[in-house]
């Protein structure tokens, strides 16, 4: 683990509380607070949210180490980062789709590389069954007591379960409430436990009751849900945002869809629906394009807490022989201009035009697209 890597995780703590040039969102009709003044670093505290990192059969020939290399800036200099895990770590044989199963090795890192929190609750938990989840969770409980990472959204036993979701995490005196949860997992379900988060309004709300109780400042709920390779969100992921801001949450950041969906805000409750791919092999239309979030949170002078519009990025994951030899997610603005240094220059192309089509059909992202259209003339 780098130092930043280690330093940040200082300001992350875990409370049990129970037991004892970025994008903002120009479509939004009633824009979200934005910084007055500069504000000291000890009263902002700043969450950077990741797509789906999946590991496909392809990936498991290459050196994990470089897919999200270029992404120290996005990570490591976060306070707190979250990825969605959408594998498991049931051992060998390793397998990709339908069935995932990566090395240790992936995760680890993953965390050597910023990530401090792993999202769980995702149609692949238990494509390797009980027995795959168990072996997960006891990786990532290693994990978390040497490299100080945290997870929620899936659980051994009640108690965990109890403890971990919602996940509190505090930092700089900023209670956090990570509600993590899926519509549903592709392998059924064989005992109580160990436990997946389920997309119910029971187990939803108790967790959103839980945060309030434990003193939340901020609840985020970042659901599973939605149709694959769409790039509009669906009716029904609308009234489940409808429902999650009536209940008391700050803000809502979605995976599972693969694609990048449209933004929008919720009577001011930000609500972006799918992040898309951070990390895969997939190759068909818009897979490859994903957008990181950056939200920041800041005590201001009469000490009251606010969290500011959100900043987007957008990344593309290259894979093998395009850009390099290996699979390699990359800030898309970081490489304007640079089509020389692509191996195929047509997946520099396909980038600038697969960046132009999400845009026209999302409305996200309206202004940094145009301003790199501009950029390209």
């Amino acid at each position: 683990m780098d130092k930043t890597s280690k330093g940040k995780r200082l300001c992350i703590t875990l409370t049990v509380l129970l037991a004892t040039g970025a994008v903002s969102f120009a479509q939004f009709e009633k824009p979200i607070p934005k910084a007055v003044s500069l504000l000291p670093v000890k009263d902002t505290v700043t969450v950077t949210f990741l797509g789906d990192m999946m590991m496909h059969s392809k990936q498991l020939e290459y050196d994990c180490s470089s897919f999200i290399k270029e992404l120290g800036s996005i990570t490591a200099d976060a306070d707190i980062s979250i990825a969605n895990l959408e594998f498991t770590l049931a051992g060998k044989p390793y397998s990709g789709y339908p069935a995932f199963s990566a090395p240790d090795s992936y995760a680890e890192d993953l965390a050597s590389k910023g990530v401090d929190i792993f999202l769980t609750a995702n149609n692949h938990i238990l494509d390797k069954g009980s027995s795959g989840l168990r072996r997960t969770l006891s990786v990532y409980d290693r994990m978390r007591d040497s490299l100080g990472i945290r997870y929620t959204g899936s659980a051994a036993d009640e108690e965990s379960y109890r403890k971990t979701n919602p996940l509190m995490i505090v930092c700089r005196g900023m209670r956090f409430a990570l509600i993590n949860f899926t519509y549903g997992t592709n392998s059924p379900r064989e005992s109580s436990f160990p436990r997946v988060s389920r997309m119910e309004k029971e187990n939803v709300g108790a967790m959103v009751e839980s945060a309030k109780k434990l003193g939340a400042d901020f609840i985020i709920a970042l659901p599973h849900w939605g149709n694959e390779y769409q790039l509009r969100h669906s009716k029904s992921q609308e009234e489940w945002a409808q429902w999650l801001v009536s209940q008391g949450v700050d803000l809502i950041i979605g995976t599972h869809p693969h694609v990048v969906q449209d933004s929008t805000h919720i009577e001011g409750v930000p609500v972006i629906y799918s992040l898309g791919n951070a990390v895969s092999n997939m190759s068909a239309v818009n897979t490859r394009l994903e957008l990181a979030v950056r939200a920041s949170f800041v005590r201001d002078s009469s000490g009251a807490l606010v969290m500011l519009e959100p900043e987007l990025d957008f990344l593309w994951c290259t894979l093998p022989g395009r850009l390099t030899d290996n699979y390699c997610t990359i800030r898309v603005e970081d490489y304007l201009g640079r089509r020389n240094e692509w191996i195929q220059k047509d997946d520099y192309d396909n980038m600038l035009s697969t960046l132009a089509r999400v845009k026209e059909a999302t409305g996200i992202g309206k202004l940094k697209a145009e301003a790199i259209e501009r950029k390209e003339e």
